[in-house]
């Protein structure tokens, strides 16, 4: 019966087999490929966590600006004082006359008010649902918009966005 050698033992004796000039350079490739593997596994990730942690820290500064300006105006929401549903379907009713014009007709039924729009510019519809929410304390609850059909202005440039359809909004109760 033979026994194999180890693999240990074989590889001690393949490199004892090697001249000293083949053994330098057997250590010298070896140390290039661990000092690559080096680079790759801890030097690399680290360097570009390093690189890119001021960006991140930026975008994560305007995130949280982000959130502490919505956080202050549900703040001031809140410390508001209460609106009457008098007083709230007045508001609204001002606001829909004063910011949307004659394409705009509003239709109030308890704590609903109904808004039919027809050829309304976005920025006035825009403005006004700000408006109902800060004045009125009105809240969407439906929308039911299409975009109305725009010609082309005579300078070729398109005309302002305009809509058509139903806003259904709650007001508040006592």
């Amino acid at each position: 019966m033979t026994r194999t050698a180890s693999p240990a033992s074989s590889l001690q004796a393949a490199w004892n087999k090697l001249a000293p000039r083949e053994q330098t350079l057997v250590r010298a490739a070896a140390a290039v490929v661990g000092l690559a593997l080096l680079w790759w596994l801890l030097l690399a990730p680290a360097l570009h966590t390093l690189r890119s942690a001021s960006a991140q820290h930026a975008a994560l500064d305007a995130q949280l600006q982000h959130l502490q300006a919505l956080a202050s105006e549900a703040q001031q929401l809140q410390a508001q004082p209460r609106t009457s549903p008098e007083d709230a379907a007045r508001a609204l009713q001002a606001s829909v006359t004063s910011t949307l014009g004659a394409g705009a007709k509003l239709a109030l039924a308890g704590d609903r008010a109904t808004l039919t729009l027809q050829g309304v510019h976005a920025e006035a519809l825009a403005t006004w649902l700000a408006q109902a929410r800060n004045n009125a304390r009105a809240v969407p609850q439906e929308a039911h918009l299409t975009r109305s059909a725009s010609p082309r202005q005579g300078n070729g440039a398109a005309a302002p966005v305009r809509w058509d359809g139903t806003l259904v909004l709650s007001l508040p109760t006592r």
